[in-house]
C-alpha cells in the first residue's frame, strides 16, 4: 500500500483553529481575476457571464439578491413560485440579481462538482449538541435537497444539460479513528429512525476488488453535476415566470447598504450602492456566502462567516472510466472529494475533478483567505500525489493536471449555515427586511438550495403578511434567531 501524500486525523485541529478570535476584519469583495475554473471557462459554458454589465441598471426593486451562485438564483426561483402559491401575482414583484464578478463565479462555479447529501454523518454530533431531533433534521435537509435538485432536473428535461451523473458515492476510511466514527454515526442514525438501508459498509477487500483502493468505505446513493449548468438552468426557469420582472447585472458589486429616510419620497427600505449608480429596494438577501462580512461586519470572525480557499485540479486518470467506475468519492474526513467525468468526444480515460489538501497548510488550513487568483503550491503538491497513491495503476504518478483553479467557501464554527432574517446582536432591528442564507462549510450544493427554500419562504411570507411556518426538514439551529450568542 502506497504512503497517502495527505495529513490525517487533522479535522479537530482544523475546528480549533476555526474557533480562535478573529484573525482579520471584515471580507473583501472578491478579487477581480480569479483563476479559470473548467465549470465557468470552458468555452460556451457561461452563456449568462456578462448579463446585464452594460447598459441600463435597474435603480428600483422589490428584492435584491446580492449573489448569483446556487444559493442566489434558488432563492429567486423559489420567490418567484411561493407568490404565486400566496396568491401574489408574482409578475408583479420585480426581482434584481446583483452579482460582483461575471455570473455564478464564485463557490458554486468553483466547487467539486458532487450533489451527495449525508445519510448518516455527524449524527452523533449533531445530538449532542442540539438534540436527536435536530439531527435527524440536518440529514432531512440534505435529503430534501438533493432529491429536489435531482427531480427538478428530471422533470425539466435538463439532465444532459447539465451533465447529471447518478453514479453513487464512496467514502474511504483511512484510518481507523474514522472507521469508529462512521460505525457511531451509523448506529445512532438508525436509532433515530433515520432510513439508511441505501448505505452499504464495504471490506478493504471489497473495495480493492471493485476500486482498486486498500481501504474500507462507504458506499451510498449520489450524484455529480456541472454546477454553473444547474444555476443557469434555474435562472432560465425563473426568467420564464417573471419574464422582465427579473433582471440580472453582472460585474456590479455592492459596496454599501444604507436605509432610506422615511421621509423621504421613495417606499423603499434600503438603498446599495453600486459603481454603476444607486439601486433602491424594500428586502436585501445576501448570498454572498464567503464575503457575507463585507457587507455585514458583524459577520466576521468565529461568531459569522470566515472565508476559506478550497483548491480543485482536473486530473486526467490514466485507466478507462470502466474501470475508475461513475462514483464520486471523498475520504480524510471530506478533506480530499473527487469525481470522474462524463467522457466527451473521443476521450477513453475520464478527466477527474479532485479538490481537498487544505490540511497540508495546517495550522492555517487556507481559512481567511480570500484570495483566488492564485494557487497554494502547498496544495497543489498535495492533490497531484493523492490520487496515484490511493488508486496505484489508475492514475500516471507526476502527470500534471488539465487546469488547477481556487474558491472561496464560507466557513462557520457549527459548519452549518444562516438561514433567516440578518440580526445583528449589537443592533437586533438595524437590518429589518434583510435576509441572508450563507454559511455553507464548503458543503452547499446538497444543503443551498433547500436553505434558499426556507429564506424565500421567510420573505414571501413577509410580503404576504402571514406566518412563516418552518418547514420539518430544516434544522432550527441554522435559523439566524437562533444563533445569537454563537
Amino acid at each position: 500500500m502506497s504512503t497517502l501524500p495527505l495529513v490525517l486525523n487533522a479535522i479537530a485541529e482544523e475546528q480549533a483553529v476555526i474557533e480562535l478570535p478573529v484573525q482579520s476584519g471584515p471580507a473583501a469583495l472578491p478579487v477581480p481575476n480569479p483563476t479559470k475554473s473548467l465549470w465557468v471557462d470552458t468555452p460556451g459554458a457561461n452563456p449568462l457571464g456578462k448579463e446585464g454589465s452594460t447598459g441600463a441598471l435597474t435603480h428600483d426593486a422589490d428584492i435584491c439578491i446580492i449573489g448569483s451562485g446556487i444559493t442566489g438564483v434558488s432563492a429567486a426561483y423559489h420567490i418567484s413560485r411561493l407568490l404565486l402559491e400566496e396568491g401574489v401575482d408574482g409578475k408583479d414583484l420585480k426581482i434584481t440579481i446583483l452579482e460582483a464578478r461575471d455570473f455564478c463565479s464564485g463557490a458554486t462555479g468553483r466547487n467539486g462538482g458532487h450533489l451527495t447529501p449525508a445519510f448518516f454523518q455527524g449524527v452523533v454530533g449533531y445530538s449532542a449538541l442540539y438534540g436527536t431531533e435536530e439531527a435527524v433534521r440536518a440529514i432531512a435537509l440534505e435529503q430534501h435537497t438533493s432529491s429536489s435538485i435531482v427531480k427538478l432536473i428530471k422533470k425539466t428535461g435538463a439532465e444532459a444539460a447539465v451533465d447529471l451523473v447518478e453514479g453513487g458515492h464512496t467514502t474511504l476510511l483511512f484510518t481507523e479513528p474514522e472507521v469508529v466514527v462512521a460505525k457511531a454515526d451509523y448506529a445512532a442514525a438508525k436509532a433515530a429512525g433515520i432510513n439508511v438501508d441505501s448505505v452499504k459498509f464495504l471490506s478493504k477487500d471489497e473495495v480493492k476488488e471493485t476500486y482498486g483502493a486498500e481501504y474500507p468505505a462507504i458506499h451510498a446513493p449520489g450524484h455529480n453535476l456541472w454546477p454553473l449548468k444547474l444555476v443557469t438552468h434555474l435562472y432560465n426557469l425563473t426568467k420564464d415566470t417573471l419574464g422582465s420582472k427579473l433582471t440580472l447585472h453582472t460585474n456590479t458589486p455592492v459596496t454599501a447598504i444604507t436605509p432610506i429616510l422615511a421621509t423621504s419620497d421613495s417606499s423603499r427600505r434600503w438603498n446599495l450602492t453600486t459603481p454603476r449608480g444607486p439601486v433602491a429596494c424594500s428586502y436585501v438577501l445576501h448570498a454572498t456566502n464567503a464575503y457575507a462580512s463585507h457587507l455585514l461586519p458583524h459577520m466576521h470572525g468565529p461568531s459569522g462567516i470566515i472565508p476559506t480557499r478550497g483548491q480543485i485540479i482536473a486530473l486526467r486518470a490514466a485507466a478507462s472510466l470502466d474501470n475508475i467506475t461513475k462514483s464520486s468519492w471523498d475520504g480524510n474526513d471530506g478533506f480530499e472529494y473527487w469525481f470522474p467525468r462524463p467522457l466527451a468526444g473521443d476521450e477513453t480515460e475520464p478527466l477527474v475533478i479532485l479538490g481537498g489538501g487544505r490540511e497540508s497548510t495546517k495550522p492555517k488550513f487556507e481559512l481567511y483567505t480570500v484570495d483566488d487568483a492564485s494557487v497554494n503550491p502547498v496544495v497543489g503538491d498535495t492533490l497531484r500525489r493523492f490520487l496515484p497513491a490511493a488508486f496505484p495503476g489508475k492514475y500516471e504518478p507526476g502527470r500534471e493536471p488539465e487546469m488547477e483553479w481556487t474558491g472561496i467557501m464560507g466557513y462557520t464554527k457549527t459548519h452549518d449555515p444562516f438561514v433567516g432574517p440578518v440580526i445583528d446582536p449589537a443592533q437586533p432591528d438595524a437590518h429589518k427586511g434583510q435576509y441572508i442564507a450563507a454559511g455553507y462549510t464548503g458543503h452547499g450544493m446538497p444543503r443551498a438550495y433547500g436553505c434558499a427554500e426556507a429564506v424565500a419562504g421567510i420573505i414571501v411570507a413577509d410580503i404576504a403578511g402571514k406566518q412563516y411556518t418552518v418547514p420539518d426538514w430544516l434544522p432550527r439551529h441554522y435559523l439566524t434567531q437562533n444563533r445569537l450568542h454563537e
